[in-house]
């Protein structure tokens, strides 16, 4: 259970001081019962109570990290359940699989995929984190080194899915430097499993037969000191293994249980295999419950488009509204004698437009400003969007990078064109139509009558 604010209190060494940031030691106590600053603040704790008070009152879910360098994520850290209450903390990350059953070709073009989806949406950076390397009981420990070598080369965060413990030390050799996650600990096997993992100073992945003997296991491994732990929910069917994942997330955020307070693995490749539909529907399931790893056959476009905007989504503060950068975007091979399009920096709004100025086939130069991240008619009323905030801009930022003189305001700000022009001289202003999707015959009407 968390400690309450006059449990913390009856512990600090009661100094008074403003050394930790409050005026005093019961604002102190309160402030870290609800999460607001770091107990370790007061330089007047003692170690003990210090390490009893930072076990007290850390996160019902440890953070976990895996991999190394560039490829370094942190998993886990969450403290609410859903989106709503509190941002959540680590998004899901998403491994492609290669296994030894696969033959070179096969595997030698998997592993080139990973490479495929590699794009930006909104400042961030959407491509396939891990690597699921799989080893198939019975298949030679040299071969099994092999396929992680190559994996490793690529290098992604490696995910070694293997339960024979000679064998995953073999491959540790390899690639422990680059802090996989050793995924192979069972009820028969976890003593070994976890020594091979400390050994090599990885993260041991955990799965049980069913929720009672992972739990088991989990707790045997906790008893041998081994906190550094990643639970693999995955069952022998969907339904099971969607039990799985929301109990060991409500286990470990509602009843405060620690032994079910780690991250999660959620291998939908095993449960719809050959099935890239229901893969695709099985990752975004979850994605939002609540894999912190999810993996897949195959990463592709056609997965990774929705997939990725749903993560985005749901591991995006919902106090901070998504935005673009501001800028000049180019569109239907737009170059600076086309005409200029304008409109908020707002991420709905920029994708709602872009895609419909795509689908007229009218080359554009689609400009964004910033407008804080609010929608037309918002950042209007909040003057983020105004003649002088537009004018600036384009004075600053598009005159020297663009020869065409005419530019298309949202319809649903027209009362901003006479001040606009009256800002740019030169340029013609032009009000476009009131909805996004008015915009495809706006265009293509204004190009048949030679107005672009």
């Amino acid at each position: 259970m968390a400690l309450t604010g006059i449990q913390i209190f009856k512990m600090t060494p009661k100094k008074n001081c403003k050394e930790c940031g409050s005026p005093t030691c019961m604002a102190f106590s309160m402030k870290v019962a609800q999460g607001a600053v770091d107990i370790s603040a007061c330089p007047y704790m003692s170690e003990d109570a210090l390490a009893q008070l930072s076990e007290a009152t850390a996160p019902p879910m440890k953070t976990i990290k895996v991999g190394a360098g560039e490829s370094e994520y942190s998993l886990g850290g969450e403290t609410v359940l859903y989106r709503h209450e509190k941002t959540f903390v680590s998004k899901t990350r998403y491994a492609s699989s290669v296994c030894t059953c696969m033959d070179d070709a096969a595997v030698d073009a998997r592993l080139a995929s990973v490479s495929n989806v590699d794009y930006e949406r909104i400042g961030e950076r959407m491509y396939t984190e891990m690597i699921n390397v799989a080893y198939k009981a019975g298949d030679a420990a040299e071969k099994y080194v092999e396929l992680v070598k190559k994996a490793a080369a690529t290098g992604r965060c490696l995910i070694l899915s293997c339960k024979d413990v000679e064998v995953a030390k073999a491959a540790l050799e390899v690639c422990k430097d680059s802090k996989p996650v050793l995924n192979g600990a069972d009820a028969s096997n976890y003593e070994a499993m976890s020594a091979a993992a400390t050994a090599a100073g990885v993260v041991l992945g955990v799965c049980g037969a069913d929720i009672n003997e992972l739990y088991d296991t989990t707790a045997a491994l906790e008893k041998l000191g081994n906190k550094n732990l990643i639970l693999d929910v995955t069952a022998d069917t969907i339904k099971a293994t969607f039990a799985n994942a929301v109990m060991v997330r409500r286990a470990a955020l509602k009843d405060t249980d620690r032994t079910f307070g780690y991250p999660s693995i959620v291998n939908v490749a095993k449960l719809a295999k050959d099935d890239k539909a229901m893969q695709e529907a099985l990752a975004a399931t979850f994605t939002m419950k609540y894999g912190s790893i999810v993996i897949v056959e195959e990463m592709d476009y056609a997965m990774a488009l929705p997939l990725y905007g749903l993560r985005q989504n749901l591991f995006t503060d919902p106090q901070k509204p998504m935005k673009v950068a501001p800028g000049i975007y180019p569109l239907n091979g737009a170059d600076e004698n086309s005409i200029c399009l304008t409109t908020v920096d707002f991420a709905l709004t920029y994708f709602l437009v872009s895609g419909e100025l795509e689908r007229s086939g009218v080359p554009v130069n689609l400009v964004i400003s910033d407008a804080g991240g609010l929608s037309v008619l918002t950042a209007w009323a909040a003057g983020k969007l105004s003649s002088t905030s537009v004018s600036n801009f384009f004075l600053e930022n598009v005159e020297d990078k663009i020869k065409s003189r005419k530019l298309i305001i949202p319809g649903k700000v027209a009362v901003l064109k006479g001040d606009i022009e009256a800002k740019l001289p030169g340029w013609e202003v032009i009000v476009a139509p009131l909805e996004a999707v008015q915009l495809v015959k706006f265009l293509k009407d204004m190009q048949a009558n030679g107005q672009l």
